[in-house]
This record gives structure tokens, C-alpha cells and sequence, in this order.
């Protein structure tokens, strides 16, 4: 299993609010939006993700982009983590990881094609 990025999410209730608040923040607008439900902003070679609608947890947590979704999850479990199962997302497969602390740590890879 190769890691292939790694992203801080937040949860928004308000998802313009939070684009306008991040935008001037950082000086730049997102990268990508869906919406209320998700929208990215890559700066620096990291990511910072707000978390709308689209979300897995009303908690922050950490978002791992993997090669291989199911080892990922099963290195998860190998390591004593609860890791909830594999669903579809908006553009990805992904499952929800808690990590310690109780935070959610989001596994996910692109959708096959």
C-alpha cells in the first residue's frame, strides 16, 4: 500500500462562508467546489479540505489518499483502529477510520473506472 497524499478536513455548516473566509485567508480561491457539500484548497503542496454536506464526521480529522483501499483499511484493523466499511462517495471509495482521540482519519482512492 503506497500513500499518495494526506489532507487536513474541516466541517462546515456554512460551506460560502467558509470559502470566503478561507479565500482571504490564504490569498487564493479553491481549488475545486461541490457545491455544499465539499470544496479543496491546495497550497503550499498540502491540502486543506472543507468537509459540507459531504461529510464523514462533525469532528476535524485527516483525509489519506491510498493505492490500494482495501489494504489500507485492513492495516487499519491489523493496528487495532475501528475501521467502519468501504463505501461510494461523490468521487471516490472511501471508509471511515477512528483514530485516536476519536478522530476520523477518512482512507479513500479514486473510483474505478
Amino acid at each position: 500500500m503506497e500513500i499518495q497524499g494526506v489532507a487536513s478536513v474541516l466541517p462546515v455548516d456554512d460551506m460560502k462562508a467558509a470559502v470566503a473566509a478561507w479565500s482571504g485567508l490564504l490569498g487564493i480561491e479553491p481549488t475545486f467546489i461541490d457545491g455544499d457539500g465539499w470544496a479543496q484548497f491546495d497550497v503550499g503542496g498540502k491540502r486543506i479540505a472543507l468537509a459540507g454536506t459531504d461529510r464523514t464526521s462533525d469532528k476535524a480529522g485527516v483525509m489519506v489518499k491510498v493505492d490500494d483501499l482495501a489494504a489500507a483499511r485492513e492495516r487499519a484493523i491489523a493496528q487495532g483502529l475501528a475501521a467502519g466499511p468501504v463505501q461510494l462517495g461523490a468521487h471516490e471509495l472511501r471508509c471511515t477510520v477512528t483514530g485516536p482521540g476519536g478522530w476520523p482519519i477518512v482512507l479513500y482512492a479514486p473510483k474505478p473506472k
